[in-house]
């Protein structure tokens, strides 16, 4: 078949190649191949072995002429030489030569003037499975054509070695612009995939004029959209699949001149602490066809334990975003009215939800302050940490942050957007004093502040952060909307809030020059 070729990959003589099976067959393979279960519920079970989490301190981006000027080169962005990369392209090419491989070609971006064609080659079956439902599949006359603008290599039983390719340990996930390849090496943890697509499109949309966003996406009956900005474990992928409105996607975004379209076809949730009652869509969604990464199931029942953490906190349900009942098929939507910044705030001192002014909202996207959870990355302690993460995703922001606030900050002001900010994370006290706030209730908020509720109910400014906590919201117990209030001790509420606010104006330092707008949103 026409499109069927790897030799620009260096494939020659592989063992027998698996092109663009479906969903059943790649089941088939992986059970047949040892490489997973299948759940009571009809869900591929895998682990992903050493690492249960993306490795960021392993990925790298090739320095050459065309990403020189335009990458934003440091802790992120680690650069690898061109002669680095082509040799470990070699090596692994090599490595795969004579064993079986499976190829599944799809795309990333639902809107057809911005799709990104990508081939995903993989030593797995449950990884080529993980690529089907996570990325935009190719219909079957799409296929027969089929010319790749950038090809993943997953290759995690090779191990790199950090001498010959340039990399800092075995593993490696590595991007080259210029060949269009990415490389990734000695982890099977399938999110470095998802990521990397992500990566390649925060590069190359901005010139088009595209925003890309870490962000999910919905939309109501009066197709009125909703965006929310959140790091891992904040809540993008809960909040947004509302069975009150239409998901649109749950992570990766992209906004044009025509509305907001999703990157992905597909889902990659926090299943840890599931439960029918408080996440009904996801868990009807974990069925046959997802996959299920590092969940516990009893060896007898096959039966999900999704409270358990034995293997990791970061366990994860893989499906295709039409597994969510009324999910919005292809993954478009108008321009939103309402953005939604979600964090984490392991110090208990954020208000469960307030509102921004338009410099607070480009004050608190350049500083993307959240905590991360343990199981996301690797290294982390079993507390969440306080961090700050510009535009809710710098690990995956090839360019400088300003470049993606300017164009969120332009969005919003052409189309009259309303920004929030929702705590997600503690109230009542710090992370082993206070409580998470109850999911019930930052629904309620989050429905109220997108159907509008909150509009026109009273408001007072934060004593330290000068963001605006509405008085009152429908279905929540005032006393909630008060983080103050909800401390048993106010001075050391006070005394968490001037140190949280002080860790803000510290960080913010190293933006450099912004607006006199945006830099008088800083806590105070």
């Amino acid at each position: 078949m026409e499109g069927q070729d790897l030799t620009a990959q260096g494939l020659l003589h592989t063992g027998e190649v698996h092109w663009n099976l479906p969903t059943s067959q790649l089941i088939e393979e992986a059970l047949v191949r040892r490489e997973g279960e299948l759940a009571a519920n009809g869900a591929l079970v895998v682990r992903t072995g050493q690492f249960t989490g993306r490795s960021p301190n392993d990925k790298f981006i090739v320095r050459e002429a065309s990403t020189e000027g335009t990458v934003d080169w440091g802790p992120v962005n680690q650069p690898m030489t061109e002669e680095h990369f082509d040799r470990l392209h070699a090596r692994v090419a090599a490595f795969l030569q004579g064993r079986d491989i499976f190829v599944q070609d799809c795309f990333g971006g639902a809107e057809t003037e911005h799709t990104l064609p990508v081939r995903v080659i993989t030593q797995r079956a449950w990884h080529s499975l993980f690529a089907r439902q996570l990325f935009i599949r190719a219909e079957p006359s799409q296929l027969k054509d089929f010319a790749p603008a950038f090809t993943i290599l997953f290759a995690p039983d090779f191990q790199a070695n950090p001498g010959l390719d340039g990399s800092r340990t075995e593993t490696c996930i590595a991007l080259s612009m210029k060949r269009r390849t990415v490389i990734i090496a000695g982890t099977q943890y399938a999110g470095e995939m998802k990521k990397s697509v992500f990566t390649i499109l925060n590069y190359l949309l901005p010139e088009r004029g595209v925003l890309p966003m870490h962000c999910s996406a919905n939309t109501g009956t009066d197709e009125r959209v909703a965006l929310f900005f959140g790091l891992s474990g904040t809540g993008k992928t809960t909040l947004s699949a509302d069975p009150a409105r239409r998901l649109i996607g749950d992570d990766e975004h992209g906004w044009s001149d025509r509305g907001v379209f999703n990157f992905e076809g597909g889902c990659y949730a926090k299943c840890i602490r599931l439960s029918m009652e408080n996440e009904p869509q996801i868990w009807r969604a974990i069925r046959f066809g997802s996959v299920l990464e590092n969940v516990v199931i009893d060896a007898g029942t096959r039966e999900c334990d999704y409270d358990s953490s034995a293997i990791t906190e970061n366990t994860r349900a893989a499906y295709p975003v039409d597994f969510i009942d009324g999910a919005v098929i292809p993954g478009v939507g108008n321009h939103p009215s309402q953005v939604l910044f979600l964090t984490a705030d392991a110090f208990g001192v954020l208000p469960p939800i307030s509102k921004l002014t338009p410099e607070q909202a480009m004050y608190h996207f350049l500083s993307g302050y959240t905590a991360k959870v343990a199981g996301t990355e690797r290294g982390l302690s079993s507390e969440p940490q306080a961090t700050f993460s510009a535009c809710f995703g710098a690990p995956f922001l090839p360019r400088h942050p300003s470049v993606y606030a300017e164009m969120l900050g332009k969005k919003l002001s052409e189309h009259g957007v309303s920004c929030w900010l929702v705590n997600t994370g503690w109230v009542g006290g710090a992370f082993g004093t206070g409580h998470r706030m109850k999911l019930p209730y930052t629904r309620a908020m989050v429905q109220a502040a997108v159907d509008g509720k909150l509009d026109s109910v009273s408001v007072v400014p934060h004593p330290v952060f000068h963001i605006l906590v509405p008085q009152s919201c429908p279905g929540v117990p005032a006393e909630l909307l008060d983080a103050r209030h909800m401390w048993a001790d106010k001075a050391a509420y006070d005394h968490a809030a001037a140190d949280l606010g002080a860790r803000f104006r510290k960080n913010f330092e190293k933006f450099g020059k912004v607006s006199d707008g945006v830099l008088a949103a800083s806590p105070r």
